[in-house]
């Protein structure tokens, strides 16, 4: 049976051990608190959070988990860390993320994003227990050509810049565990259940990234500045962070259920007509905060982007019975709403950001 709702999400999670990865960034944060609602158990392994104002510190992450700040390449404490906590889930979502930080960082960000996975399999290989463990990569895993065809999960990987390339490789490598150590075929012997998902561009308040579209426009608007966008007619897979956050919590409560079915990937996007140009995110922005200008910057010899990347999500909807619940103008108006709180208030924003999820679940 497909666990679908939130009160099912409840009692499977509720009193359960779940190892985080990356708890103290954007969307890991937001993994921590929602699962901090469900009633979990959380022990988080990620990098020191970068300033005061990063989400995890706004929602007082610590007091919500056990909150254990090392490297993903640290291979013997993540193991020690991991294996001595007994989890019943493991969500994978440390990484490098950044497109354009990847071309300053080539080789670390194969090192964190490709070898921390791996890192964190042997680790699961050593439990002795049974475990549902969802490593999170990205839209971005695809050879893009850009074309208007929205990709399925068995479409081709590849990887022009060296994020994407790394993301790549980490599900051949995902791939490799699962076939070598986590077998379906053996799932009585070793009893773990491995899921991939790939998410679209997520958006949300807390999100301070360099390069990032929403966290630009907030920080303009905030200063009365207008923002300066690169490429005004890329189409990204626009989604709120919840809906990612939501569908990870899903694929690991089915894999609960049906380990042997769910042990593969899915995708996790909008819908096709939420897959927009940022000129156009970058309006409903400014229809969402009230004013705000904009400058298109023509700059030559910047790093490749990816102009055009779409994602098929039937299968999530079939399978996970997973589907979007907000349109990208939803989307961008929740968000922009808690950055407008969040430069009037910082303090309120713990309680925004747990109204949101409740909203949105409820």
């Amino acid at each position: 049976m497909v666990v679908s709702s939130f009160e099912s999400l409840q009692n499977i999670y509720k009193g359960k051990k779940v190892f985080l990865t990356g708890h103290t960034g954007f969307k890991g944060a937001w993994m921590l608190k929602t699962l901090s609602l469900l009633g979990a158990e959380v022990k988080g392994y990620a990098l020191e959070p970068q300033t005061q104002d990063d989400l995890f510190h706004l929602i007082e992450g610590d007091a919500i988990c056990t909150s254990v700040i090392a490297d993903l390449r640290d291979k013997q404490r993540l193991q020690d860390e991991l294996v001595s906590f007994q989890p019943d889930f493991v969500f994978h979502l440390a990484a490098q993320p950044l497109v354009r930080l990847s071309y300053e960082i080539p080789a670390e960000t194969f090192e964190v994003n490709t070898i921390g996975t791996a890192n964190v399999l042997d680790a699961v290989r050593l439990l002795d227990r049974p475990c549902s463990v969802v490593l999170i990569t990205t839209d971005k895993v695809y050879h893009n050509n850009e074309w208007l065809y929205p990709y399925r999960e068995n479409d081709r990987l590849g990887g022009y810049d060296p994020y994407s390339a790394s993301k790549a490789c980490t599900e051949l490598v995902i791939d490799s565990y699962r076939n070598s150590f986590f077998n379906s075929n053996n799932y009585k012997q070793h009893q773990k259940g491995i899921a991939v998902a790939r998410a679209g561009n997520v958006i949300g308040g807390g999100d301070w990234s360099k390069d990032r579209l929403i966290p630009d426009i907030a920080k303009a608007f905030a200063k009365e500045k207008p923002v300066t966008i690169r490429n005004p007619q890329s189409v990204r897979p626009w989604q709120h962070v919840l809906e990612p956050v939501i569908g990870y919590l899903l694929l690991g409560a089915n894999l609960i259920t049906d380990p042997i079915h769910f042990s593969q990937a899915y995708n996790f996007g909008p819908q096709l007509s939420d897959a927009l140009p940022v000129e156009e995110m970058l309006q409903l922005a400014i229809q969402s905060w009230g004013k705000g200008e904009y400058i298109v910057e023509q700059i030559d010899n910047q790093p490749h982007e990816a102009g055009l990347l779409k994602l098929d999500i039937s299968k999530v909807i079939s399978e996970l019975n997973w589907k979007p619940k907000l349109s990208a103008q939803q989307a961008v108006s929740i968000t922009m709403d808690w950055y407008n709180l969040f430069f009037s208030n910082p303090i309120a924003v713990n309680e925004k950001t747990t109204e949101q999820i409740i909203d949105f679940i409820s």
